[in-house]
């Protein structure tokens, strides 16, 4: 791939993560132009999308860790509401693509996503020391204690204040 390619690629993937966001209906936004010449299908973009909320997760983690290492849990439900109030679009696209895939190919993706971000959020909680069932059930309790918090917190971008917004939007373009 070459660097005018990849440059092209992450402009189209800003430009559907941020349709996604203001849409917030879950569906794929194929229709971002540049989508299809870029990234080919659905499964394809939609796995970018997936890559770009578990990086920024993970990099939230991080800081959360690195600011309140006491309560790990806490932390790290921490670090999944935010990144889903920044990112909550991307994260409607990712629960409608989990819950009903439009493909087998795309359904089997989808579990194995969900099975890497359940184990990164119980071992980086420090409630699992390795993969497995175990840590899967552990992860979806920390997700499903997230989405709890998650629930009508997020209120949508046109009613928050403008410094807000401001500030939001200077946190994406640093955090890309």
């Amino acid at each position: 791939m070459t660097w005018k390619v990849h440059h092209r690629r992450g402009e189209v993937l800003r430009d559907v993560a941020h349709v996604a966001d203001r849409r917030r209906d879950g569906r794929l936004p194929m229709d971002v132009p540049g989508v299809r010449e870029t990234f080919g299908d659905e499964l394809t973009l939609l796995g970018a999308l997936q890559l770009r909320w578990h990086t920024r997760l993970s990099g939230r983690i991080e800081r959360e860790l690195a600011d309140q290492p006491l309560d790990l849990e806490a932390a790290v439900v921490r670090a999944w509401l935010a990144t889903a109030q920044e990112m909550p679009g991307v994260r409607a696209v990712i629960d409608r693509a989990t819950e009903a895939p439009p493909t087998p190919q795309t359904g089997a993706a989808m579990a194995r996503a969900r099975s890497k971000e359940r184990e990164l959020l119980a071992l980086m909680s420090g409630r699992a020391s390795d993969a497995g069932a175990a840590t899967d059930r552990v992860g979806a309790a920390i997700e499903d204690r997230a989405r709890r918090a998650w629930r009508g917190s997020t209120p949508p971008r046109e009613q928050r204040a403008p410094a807000q917004a401001l500030v939001e939007r200077i946190r994406a373009v640093l955090a890309a």
